[in-house]
């Protein structure tokens, strides 16, 4: 089984650096994802020398990024009850390809319905 996940989206926030420890720093950056009707907006992490990374990008590029899925079971202090804890650790963003291109192209396929199996998505029928 690989750890090696791929998104592409565009870039929505970029956090400032965060020196977490005096050796461990992290840097977060919130990506929209299209996924049909409703796109997601998911939360990336960058850690230690790979914080750098986001220096040459802005809010709005679209982008593909490279990530390992990361986890861990802890105890709370407060109650010592177990919880667990998901981060989407980044380790390669790039600028996506033809993204130019595909700006021009959701503009023109917003335009036309998309056909479903009982007509078009704007009949909003919940069945």
């Amino acid at each position: 089984m690989t750890n090696r996940y791929e998104a592409a989206g565009e870039i929505r926030a970029i956090m400032d650096t965060q020196q977490v420890t005096d050796s461990f720093r992290k840097r977060e950056f919130a990506l929209e994802i299209e996924d049909g009707r409703y796109p997601q907006t998911v939360k990336f992490q960058l850690v230690q020398d790979k914080t750098d990374l986001l220096d040459d990008f802005e809010i709005g590029q679209q982008v593909r990024v490279q990530f390992n899925l990361r986890g861990r079971e802890y105890t709370r202090k407060s109650d010592g009850a177990t919880d667990y804890w998901t981060n989407l650790e980044c380790w390669q963003i790039e600028k996506a390809e033809g993204a130019g291109d595909e700006a021009d192209q959701s503009k023109s396929s917003a335009d036309e319905p998309a056909a479903g199996l009982f007509g078009t998505e704007s009949d909003d029928i919940p069945f």
